[in-house]
């Protein structure tokens, strides 16, 4: 596969997720976040299943229990943000929803610092700054009218941040990339189900009508958005991989737009272009200083 193609796969792992946000949003009216989450990963789960028998039956090495492990902590992370990023839609829209979550573009850097002890590109500090400037318009001008919405997304930008970390780690060298999609969408699924047991009431015409989003965020958004993400990774460097999801974001405001209706004042749109730009700048600006330094 050429890196053209690996891109073009993740372009389209970011408007199955961009149009995921409404999925997620519509079927907070008839279900909880929790049942949710676990049912859509549980069909995730069912659909990279059958791929991951397969790719066993043709690897050869036996499995590898630290590799298993490092999987399910991959499916930690995963449930950590799908679970804060499915809480902050019960109070913040799809638009803000989608920039926020894209904050991980940012915050992937930093984590490299902390874990993998690797120093970052200067335009990260700037980049950072740009990024809080825009949730400060992105709130309307005002830090403390951000919803407890919005401050969850913001933490789910850091879950994604460390599942987007941890695959481009180890998914390039492992042999099962079926097999660490299923593993983390069976931890997502039974984490979900578990907690909503205990924690989430349903009823039978709630499941019922929230079918149609259970089976979009499963099957595309869950199943094959993931899937897709882990092969396109395996084939593109880590900085493009993050532009092209990145851009997720501009499809969760389209499609909350032209779906939901959602509009928000000049302030706001000033903070998604500052919060998409921040996300831009902190891949480009080192792959083209690595560039000019090859041409030198």
């Amino acid at each position: 596969m050429t890196r053209i193609q690996a891109n073009l796969i993740l372009l389209a792992t970011a408007a199955i997720w961009g149009a995921g946000f409404v999925a997620q949003d519509m079927a907070m009216e008839t279900m909880g976040p929790l049942w949710f989450v676990g049912l859509r990963f549980l069909v995730a789960f069912m659909v990279a299943l059958p791929l991951a028998l397969r790719e066993h039956s043709r690897v050869t090495a036996p499995v590898n229990h630290r590799e298993m492990l490092i999987f399910v902590v991959i499916g930690l992370a995963l449930f950590g943000g799908a679970t804060t990023q499915q809480f902050g839609l019960l109070t913040t829209s799809v638009t803000n929803s989608s920039f926020l979550t894209g904050l991980y573009v940012i915050i992937v850097p930093v984590l490299s610092v902390i874990v993998l002890r690797k120093i970052p590109h200067w335009i990260i500090w700037p980049a950072a700054i740009m990024a809080v400037t825009g949730i400060y318009y992105l709130s309307g001008g005002e830090l403390a009218s951000l919803t407890t919405g919005d401050l969850l997304t913001i933490v789910c930008a850091c879950f994604w941040a460390t599942q987007v970390l941890l695959i481009g780690v180890f998914a390039p060298g492992s042999e099962r990339p079926m097999a660490l999609s299923a593993i983390q969408f069976l931890v997502c699924g039974l984490g979900g189900i578990v907690l909503a047991i205990v924690f989430e009431p349903i009823t039978w015409q709630g499941f019922v009508g929230a079918i149609p989003e259970i089976l979009y965020a499963g099957l595309f958004s869950s199943g094959i958005a993931f899937i897709l993400q882990i092969i396109g990774q395996r084939w593109t460097t880590a900085p493009q991989a993050a532009i092209f999801l990145a851009s997720e974001s501009l499809f969760g405001a389209l499609f909350g737009a032209a779906l939901l209706g959602e509009r928000m004042g000049l302030l706001g749109y000033v903070g998604c272009a500052l919060l998409f730009t921040s996300m831009i700048l902190v891949e480009i600006v080192p792959e083209m200083a690595k560039s000019k330094y090859r041409r030198a």
